[in-house]
């Protein structure tokens, strides 16, 4: 053993000291006074914000405006809601199966969706509800879709998981399998010409998948405009990263991919860096790894309480020192665009807004009997006749 020891001792002296990502929600400074609400201002991102890996670093000196982060407070504060809700359907049994809630990373979904266009590409896992809301979907259409109702954006048949929209591609519950899908999405969008880039979402639980690393290996092959994306909550399920992975250091493992370490906490820094990402994979530097340094509040699923493998201090240490939402609040207020009754107003009309789309959604029917041989096949492409459980069960179209 101790000449075990010597051996290992060596290389230990060799690895280098590397900073941790700075993850706290209101460390962006403003550059300049502001003198005009009406036009945009200088503001400068904390530089330990970011982490890169054989590729420049964003430029912490950004441009946002007043309209801006008030846009994106309020989408961070309906999407939160919007989970919330979702929280107590579930205890309420209304929603039964699998149920998994983003309340904490509103940081990432909101700044990746004001960083993109309506014209590029987004596939998740299963923590994507608000994904599915701002990528053209509606409150009352996932609400809907997690209670099995006809008014779900999958006509209730599809659940938390497998929610879509023409620029989403969902929704995946198989671990890791909707990152070579969103490779396959940015070899279309090359193939077809495209300037658009595709972002491909994955957490850190599965980033050991093999077909994820797969997926890098033929994206850096054929230069395909894609972003992966890892959102490290820190937890897979309830495995620390620490536990389940020898290189925490996410944004590294690209091999011959460039990779971003981004802290996923602050709404400013996480839409430049996908703004930054965005451009990368449009000019023709092939694929993108970005990690998003986050936390999620609640269990990783509405089975887990959250609580077996961290403490309660820790989650509440979040909560109250590095909530994304408060963090631009504290932007807003501080930065005089808007006061805390004007922003106790937002929060007022977030929650009258998914108040009325749980109403809604509970008053839809559930799917019929004859819904069964809808949507196997696309509209239009289904076969003369689909046969059933047995032989005599035919359906035709």
């Amino acid at each position: 053993m101790a000449s075990l020891a010597r051996l290992r001792l060596p290389l230990a002296r060799r690895i280098p000291f590397a900073r941790a990502i700075q993850t706290s929600a209101d460390v962006t400074q403003l550059a300049d006074n502001i003198t005009d609400h009406s036009k945009p201002f200088s503001v400068k991102i904390h530089e330990e914000s970011y982490r890169a890996y054989n590729c420049d670093l964003p430029s912490l000196d950004v441009q946002v405006s007043k309209d801006e982060l008030i846009h994106m407070y309020r989408d961070m504060q309906t999407m939160r809601r919007m989970e919330m809700a979702a929280d107590a359907l579930y205890k309420a049994k209304l929603i039964r199966g699998f149920c998994h809630l983003a309340i904490g990373q509103e940081a990432v979904s909101v700044g990746l969706e004001h960083g993109i266009t309506p014209e590029d590409r987004v596939i998740t896992a299963y923590r994507c509800h608000p994904f599915a809301v701002m990528r053209g979907g509606t409150i009352k259409g996932v609400i809907a879709e997690l209670l099995g109702r006809q008014a779900g954006m999958s006509n209730g048949k599809g659940g938390s998981m497998h929610i879509f929209t023409p620029s989403f591609f969902g929704g995946n519950g198989i671990v890791g399998a909707q990152v070579p899908v969103g490779a396959g999405i940015a070899f279309a969008q090359k193939y077809l010409g495209k300037k658009t880039a595709t972002f491909a979402l994955y957490g850190d639980g599965a980033s050991n998948q093999g077909q994820v690393f797969e997926a890098f290996n033929m994206a850096k092959l054929w230069d395909l405009p894609c972003v992966f994306v890892c959102e490290n909550n820190k937890y897979g399920m309830g495995t620390s990263a620490e536990r389940s992975s020898s290189n925490t250091e996410y944004f590294t493992r690209g091999d011959k991919i460039p990779g971003l370490q981004v802290n996923g906490m602050d709404i400013i820094a996480s839409r430049n860096a996908v703004q930054y990402a965005r451009k990368w994979v449009t000019e023709g530097n092939g694929p993108l790894l970005m990690e998003f340094v986050t936390y999620r509040y609640g269990g990783h699923s509405m089975s887990d309480p959250g609580t077996t493998y961290r403490t309660r201090e820790e989650v509440q240490r979040m909560r109250s020192t590095q909530d994304p939402i408060r963090g631009l609040q504290r932007y807003i207020e501080e930065w005089g665009l808007a006061t805390e009754q004007e922003l106790k107003q937002i929060d007022k009309d977030a929650k009258a807004e998914v108040d009325k789309a749980v109403e809604e959604a509970k008053a839809s029917p559930e799917p019929e009997l004859k819904d069964l041989w809808t949507d196997i096949y696309y509209k239009g492409t289904e076969p003369p006749f689909m046969r059933g459980r047995e032989r005599e069960e035919v359906h035709y179209y």
